[in-house]
């Protein structure tokens, strides 16, 4: 089937969509909505920075012949940095789709699905900004703590705050700490295998992306060193003392630590045990004494709470910058 076909058989599509359905982006999962369906171009307006963008005819003939000549799916990577919705509103045609698990386009003559987010996002509210769900994780326990006793103590002035009180916000902040990073690298490994380029991918508060670092370890010592000493390095020069084999020597022989080793002895604070049992009383006191609230406080808690929200959300929304080039990532 011609291209020009299948765009009018597009278009068509595009006509049909209900009023305020949005769609998202597979890359950068940007959510957009169509706003304007002509002869040669497409109309989206992104919904989180407003921006209108036409979407070329000639750009989406150029995306489906290279889809036509790619025997499994064309690679989303290969996108230019503008070209992200195209992919999303071709496929919108019953022939084409997209496979995030794979990160592709492909044709197939087997039931599509979109990547439509919401078909009119205003016409039912949020059920989330109505009701909240106590997560079962411990870093929400914690962070719920920490939160109630820096709000019960100044703490903006630590000379003046007392020890006890220091000590439960050292130990709450550790806590903290090491559920988020335990649960940081939870999501990292999801993520992982949903990000599949090298360019960022946006959410409300910031952008992550896929990278990958190397690492280094030496082989065998004796390979390494006959390795370096066929290449004219005498061994000398990369044999280093081995402060593994050092220890074992000091144990079986009468040296002192001291006369091998320079010595610095500081001073810091570790978290020595929790008081798990109290942290727990304290956390259901919270949980009963949001429970027991009137509606009237109830209702003026959540009035400020998304109030918050929104300011967070202003505050850090992440928007990036127009990239206008087409040279594609395969290109260089």
């Amino acid at each position: 089937m011609s291209f020009r076909v299948n765009w009018h058989n597009l278009l068509e599509q595009l006509d049909d969509l209900p009023e305020g359905a949005t769609f998202r982006t597979p890359l950068s999962n940007k959510g957009f909505q169509i706003t304007g369906v002509q002869e040669h171009r497409v109309i989206i307006r992104f919904t989180d920075s407003g921006e209108s963008r036409p979407l070329q005819k000639d750009q989406f003939e150029t995306l489906y012949r290279r889809l036509s000549d790619s025997n499994d799916g064309f690679d989303l990577d290969r996108l230019p940095p503008d070209a992200d919705p195209y992919p999303t509103v071709l496929s919108l045609h019953p022939r084409f789709e997209v496979n995030d698990d794979r990160g592709v386009i492909i044709e197939t003559e087997e039931p599509t699905t979109s990547l439509l987010l919401d078909e009119d996002p205003s016409s039912e509210p949020d059920p989330t900004l109505d009701e909240r769900t106590e997560p079962d994780l411990d870093v929400y326990a914690d962070a719920l703590l920490l939160v109630d006793a820096l709000e019960r103590h100044e703490v903006e002035a630590l000379e003046g705050v007392e020890t006890g009180t220091l000590i439960d916000l050292y130990t709450l902040l550790s806590d903290v700490q090491r559920d988020s990073d335990d649960l940081r690298k939870e999501i990292a490994d999801t993520l992982l295998d949903r990000l599949h380029h090298d360019r960022p991918v946006s959410g409300s508060y910031g952008s992550v992306q896929r990278t990958a670092r190397t690492n280094r370890s030496l082989k065998d010592d004796d390979e390494v060193l006959d390795t370096l000493e066929s290449a004219g390095i005498d061994r000398s020069r990369v044999v280093s003392v081995d402060r593994g084999k050092v220890d074992d020597a000091l144990e079986v022989t009468d040296v002192a630590e001291s006369d091998v080793y320079e010595t610095e002895e500081t001073e810091y604070v570790r978290k020595a045990e929790v008081d798990e049992d109290r942290k727990e009383t304290r956390l259901q006191g919270l949980k009963d004494q949001l429970a027991a609230s009137d509606a009237g406080d109830a209702e003026q808690l959540r009035d400020e709470v998304e109030e918050l929200e929104s300011r967070i959300e202003e505050l850090t929304e992440f928007k990036s910058g127009q990239s206008y080039h087409t040279r594609s990532s395969a290109d260089r």
